[in-house]
C-alpha cells in the first residue's frame, strides 16, 4: 500500500544580501529544486506526494527546525489530508524528530531516513543489504533515547515493563554488537575485492567507470554497450551493486566497464561510509 506524504522544506535566507566575488560558482541548487529531487525519492520509494510545503527563514528553529506557526499548518493539513507521513527535506535531530510527531500527530522522517528506506529496498546482493544495515543502525544509535521498550525484541505487554534506561542500554550494546559484526563481514568483502582489483590489474586491460547522477541513465548506456541485463527503471538509485563486464571498443581494444551507484546532493555521511567497499570499485 502506498503511503500519503507531505513534503517540507527549509530555504535559509541571510539577513543582508552580500554579492558574490567575482567568477564566484553559483549555489549548488535552491531549496525548489531540493525540495523536487524529495518529491522524486519520495516516489522511488512508492509514496504519493499530497503536498509541498515550503518555508523561509532567516535561521533553523532549534526544537522543531521550522517555526510553530508552520508545523500547526503542516499538522492541519495532514489531517485535512490523511497524510500518513510528513517528509523532512534536510536531517532531524532526534529532539526534533520527537517534537514534530507530537505536533503534527503523523510519523515524520528526514532526508537520510528516505534514502535509507529505498537503499534497504533496492540492496540485492548480500554484500549491498550489509552495507545498508550498517547505516540504518548508525542512523538509529543516537535516536534511542525516548523510544522505550519499542526497540525490545519481546515488544510490548506483559514480561516487557521495567526501567527504561536498563532497557535503552540492553539495545545499546546490541546495536553495537551488530555494528561490529556488520563491519568484519564488509572488511572480507572489501579484501576479496582487493583481490580481485589486483588479479584483474595484472591483466593488461584498461577499465572505465560509468559515473552520473542517479537515474541519468548510466545502466541503460551499460547495457546497450556490453549487452548486459542489469536493471533499469526511471527511478532514482535503482542499481546500487557495482557491475563490471568486458567492452569491445571500436579499435577491437577490449576493456572493462563499471556500472555504479549514481550521485544525489546530501548523501547521507553514514551511507558514504557503509558503501565504502563499492566506492572503491569506482577508484
Amino acid at each position: 500500500m502506498q503511503e500519503r506524504a507531505i513534503l517540507v522544506g527549509l530555504e535559509l535566507k541571510a539577513r543582508r544580501r552580500v554579492r558574490p566575488p567575482a567568477g564566484a560558482p553559483p549555489p549548488d541548487c535552491s531549496a525548489e529544486e531540493s525540495l523536487e529531487e524529495l518529491a522524486r525519492l519520495a516516489e522511488s520509494a512508492q509514496a504519493i506526494v499530497l503536498e509541498r510545503v515550503l518555508q523561509s527563514r532567516t535561521q533553523i528553529e532549534a526544537a522543531s527546525l521550522i517555526g510553530a506557526g508552520k508545523v500547526q499548518e503542516v499538522a492541519r493539513q495532514a489531517a485535512a489530508q490523511d497524510a500518513g507521513v510528513v517528509i523532512f527535506d534536510r536531517d532531524l535531530t532526534p529532539t526534533q524528530q520527537r517534537n514534530l510527531e507530537r505536533a503534527i500527530q503523523r510519523k515524520v522522517i528526514d532526508r537520510t531516513q528516505l534514502i535509507l528506506d529505498i537503499f534497504a529496498r533496492r540492496a540485492r546482493t548480500r554484500e549491498g543489504q550489509l552495507q545498508v544495515e550498517l547505516a540504518q543502525l548508525n542512523y538509529l544509535l543516537p535516536r534511542l533515547a525516548g523510544r522505550g521498550v519499542e526497540m525490545s525484541r519481546l515488544g510490548g505487554g506483559i514480561g516487557t515493563r521495567g526501567p527504561g534506561e536498563t532497557q535503552l542500554e540492553t539495545d545499546r550494546r546490541r546495536i553495537f554488537r551488530r555494528i561490529r559484526k556488520i563491519e568484519q563481514d564488509l572488511e572480507r568483502v572489501r579484501l576479496g575485492r582487493g583481490v580481485q582489483r589486483r588479479l584483474r590489474q595484472s591483466i593488461p586491460l584498461a577499465t572505465a567507470a560509468l559515473v552520473g547522477y542517479t537515474n541519468a541513465g548510466k545502466s541503460t548506456l551499460f547495457n546497450r554497450l556490453t549487452g548486459a541485463q542489469v536493471l533499469t527503471d526511471d527511478r532514482l538509485f535503482a542499481t546500487l551493486d557495482p557491475t563490471v563486464r568486458p567492452v569491445i571498443l571500436p579499435s577491437r581494444r577490449r576493456v572493462l566497464l563499471s556500472d555504479t551507484v549514481g550521485f544525489i546532493r546530501n548523501l547521507p555521511v553514514t551511507l558514504v561510509k557503509a558503501f565504502r567497499a563499492t566506492l572503491e570499485e569506482v577508484t
